[in-house]
């Protein structure tokens, strides 16, 4: 990393980033044996940076890279036999003695007045619970009117899933629909419908001196002026939203819940069960997905529970895949207008942008302008435009996507603005040397430097061209005092490690246990990893890359503390002082004697020993960049766009899994470029219905469009864990856009970019004639 530092980096980055700081300086000066560190904290998968105080005296480090034989390896995950073979258990394939199966009904209108008959439902065999989810705090006198498409108003628990829906279908429903607002534009227009009681704006934001930025905009030599606009996006889990709670009355509850947060749900669920949060076990033994999605129990695993404590019957309610669509959140949308300027030396002198965030009832994201590279004056205004549509919420790097499509290509427009090599220009304007590192490494491996169009587009007659384009992404991630492990050595010469903190399919159990087997000389499979239950020690959600920084120290300072104990115990039989013994393959030695691991733990007595490990700040780090490319090909004559290859580097301090993390950067490559081509929530703005709430019709990337995806990871730096799930999904639609534009001349300022806008892009140019400006061109 540069000279700043992990904390500096951190700290400069807030304001960027669009994360909360609370101050540049500590609250108060350390007390004796502490220190303060700027660290980041996770609500609800946004980030949020605070001072904390911690140990200053040095605990546990890691081993060089070099001398490591379990970690920094490339690990095959401990967990993947059981998902191939279908034997690991989700919580949509829990099955108990006497469980019901819950479904909600919802709204089919984005603003109604609300009537329910639920008699009939209630008439239904095998039906054993009908309910209104009418607003607990609505006045009985008021109309109840919904605010969104998709809004829950009913729920029923049946004996099968199909006598359930069969229940949903008796309600009678009626649904006076009101006027609605479910684009910008009709939330925009004079005398909208009002979306929420405070208006259809939410209060905006200014950043920087509009004046200065102004000014230096009138001196620039080159200036542009676009829009640019991202779709709503939706998480796409393959598991669903919901719960199973397991309650058959008296003082107990299990509840098995698809959730980023072990104990954000196990702090929802005891209220509506009716219990006390020790009474309460909340077990995520595998979950499908989450993004930023699934952090508390959310309004279906509340009814979930209150069905439960009504019935005393286990209750399973996971969302339908419909549902899911219409009410488990989405990455917000946005509209950029921008006017940037650059000098002839290839210097980013100004930047002016207003940005619309369409978040439908919440506020949406947006990471702010300019993003990352160096301006001379900028000015942004931000504000939420609010519609009848469900709210969003947190999505791998909330908010710096959409920031990164839009600077990523003011940045290739100025570039043509010049006539400069759109590389040369990033590097000129970037003011930390890891970023110009990085974007050198991924042109060598895209071939930039033998590509035929670094100025410009191609504009010849070829059927089929391809281009080039690039991007850089940052993220603070790291880590925080809330994990709490236990290691534990029996005296068969067991190993297990014990945390509450659930595993995404990041593969968090892999590294845990590798953590701990590195410490004791053993292999990975010596060691049993047992995570996801709120009756392990605690843990922080998984959210904001921050669960290896804050899981993986405390791991580490367990299984430091176990070795040390059993050296302890082993260094008065062996008779030598304790700091003479070694711990490796499988064996204890030193003064000339050897044990096998297991004679050596038959001498620990019954109790075996355990070890309590906390979070260490000096094993995680934060702050970490990325760069990627892109090489694509485009049809001219069907508009077909396909990317051929795409590279990306990453910093991540210690990458614990080497596999793992690769598939990380791939898997946020992948997701990028099918937010770029493919992905977007249609709903009809007339009807107020969404067109494509199924996977049939909700396009995204699949093995056909997935070509060379090379990930790299960035070894230079050498600091301790930091997460690594946000940055490789921030700058890759930008950069598929960048090579649109390189290969053919058309700027698609649009998401998704598909064939259509490619082809209306290519028409425009025909009809200028193939003299036209180069950055002309494409809807948006």
């Amino acid at each position: 990393m540069s000279a700043r530092g992990a904390e500096g980096f951190a700290g400069a980055l807030g304001a960027a980033a669009g994360r909360t700081q609370d101050g540049d300086q500590p609250p108060r000066p350390p007390r004796p044996g502490k220190k303060w560190i700027k660290t980041t904290k996770v609500v609800d998968g946004h980030e949020r940076e605070e001072w904390i105080e911690v140990d200053a005296a040095g605990g546990p480090s890691w081993p060089d890279r070099a001398q490591m034989r379990v970690l920094h390896q490339r690990l095959p995950r401990i967990d993947g036999p059981e998902k191939v073979t279908g034997a690991a258990r989700y919580p949509h394939d829990v099955r108990l003695p006497g469980m019901l199966f819950a479904r909600l009904l919802t709204c089919p209108h984005p603003c109604a007045k609300v009537e329910l008959d639920l008699g009939p439902a209630r008439e239904v065999r095998g039906v054993h619970a009908v309910r209104s989810l009418r607003p607990e705090d609505l006045p009985a006198q008021e109309v109840w009117v919904t605010r969104y498409l998709g809004q829950p108003v009913a729920a029923v628990a049946a004996e099968t899933p199909e006598l359930a829906d069969d229940a949903l279908r008796a309600i009678v429903a009626r649904f006076e629909e009101r006027p609605f607002a479910v684009t910008r534009e009709q939330a925009l227009a004079p005398n909208a419908p009002q979306v929420r009681r405070d208006g259809n704006l939410g209060r905006g934001r200014e950043r920087g001196d509009r004046d200065a930025a102004e000014q230096a905009l009138a001196a620039a030599d080159a200036v542009i002026e676009a829009t640019y606009s991202l779709p709503i996006q939706h998480h796409l889990c393959l598991e669903t939203h919901g719960l199973v709670a397991d309650y058959r009355g008296g003082d107990e509850a299990t509840v098995y819940a698809s959730t980023q947060g072990t104990f954000s749900v196990q702090g929802d669920v005891p209220e509506p069960l009716g219990l006390k949060p020790g009474q309460v076990t909340t077990l995520v033994p595998h979950m499908g997905g989450g993004f930023g999605s699934k952090f508390g129990a959310g309004l279906e695993g509340r009814v979930a529970c209150e069905l439960a404590r009504e019935l005393k019957r286990p209750v399973h309610l996971l969302l339908t895949r419909a549902d899911e669509f219409l009410t488990a959140g989405n990455r917000s949308g946005c509209v950029q207008t921008v006017r940037a300027g650059a000098t002839r030396d290839g210097k980013l002198a100004a930047m002016v942008a207003t940005i619309d965030r369409l978040g439908g009832i919440g506020g949406g994201s947006h990471a702010g302008l300019p993003y990352i590279y160096t301006c001379g004056a900028s000015y942004h205004e931000m504000r939420s435009v609010h519609t009848n549509t469900d709210g969003s919420r947190a999505f791998r790097a909330p908010g710096h996507p959409q920031a990164s499509f839009a600077m990523e290509s003011v940045m290739d427009e100025l570039a043509c603005a010049i006539g400069m090599d759109r590389l040369a220009f990033r590097l000129a304007n970037l003011g930390d040397e890891v970023w110009k590192r990085q974007l050198e490494r991924v042109a060598r491996e895209i071939g930039w430097e033998e590509h035929a169009h670094k100025a410009g587009p191609n504009l010849s007659d070829a059927l089929v061209k391809e281009g080039i384009g690039f991007g850089v992404s940052t993220w603070g991630g790291g880590g925080r005092p809330e994990c709490e492990v236990e290691v534990r050595i029996a005296r068969d010469g067991a190993v297990s490690v014990f945390s509450g903190s659930q595993d995404l399919g990041t593969g968090t159990r892999t590294y845990v246990a590798a953590i701990v087997a590195e410490e004791l000389g053993l292999e990975l499979a010596d060691v049993t990893a047992r995570i996801g239950s709120s009756a392990y020690g605690q843990a922080n959600g998984s959210g904001g890359s921050t669960t290896a920084a804050s899981l993986a120290p405390a791991v580490k300072d367990a299984a430091h503390k176990a070795r040390m104990a059993l050296l302890e115990r082993l260094a008065p039989e062996m008779r030598v002082e304790r700091d003479q013994l070694a711990l490796a393959g499988g064996q204890i030695a030193g003064g000339g004697v050897q044990l096998a691991w297991k004679d050596a733990c038959a001498r620990l007595g019954a109790d075996g020993i355990t070890a309590h490990g906390t979070w260490q700040s000096e094993l995680a780090g934060s702050g970490v960049h990325g760069a990627l490319a892109a090489r694509v090909a485009v049809d001219t004559r069907t508009g077909e766009i396909r990317v051929v290859k795409m590279v990306c580097v990453q910093d991540c301090g210690l990458a614990l899994n080497v596999l793992a993390a690769e598939s990380q950067i791939n898997g946020g490559m992948i997701q990028a470029m099918s937010y770029g081509l493919f992905e977007e929530r249609v709903i009809d703005p007339d009807l107020g219905l969404q067109l494509n709430m199924n996977l049939d019709d909700y396009k995204i990337a699949g093995c056909r469009e997935i070509h060379e995806i090379l990930p790299l990871i960035d070894e230079e730096d050498r600091r301790g864990v930091i997460g690594l799930g946000e940055p490789p999904a921030i700058a890759g639609h930008g950069a598929i856009a960048n090579a649109i534009h390189n290969a053919c001349g058309v700027r698609l300022r649009e998401m998704p970019m598909s064939s259509d806008k490619l082809l209306m892009g290519l028409e425009a140019l025909r009809a200028r004639g193939n003299g036209a400006r180069e950055g002309a061109g494409g809807r948006g």
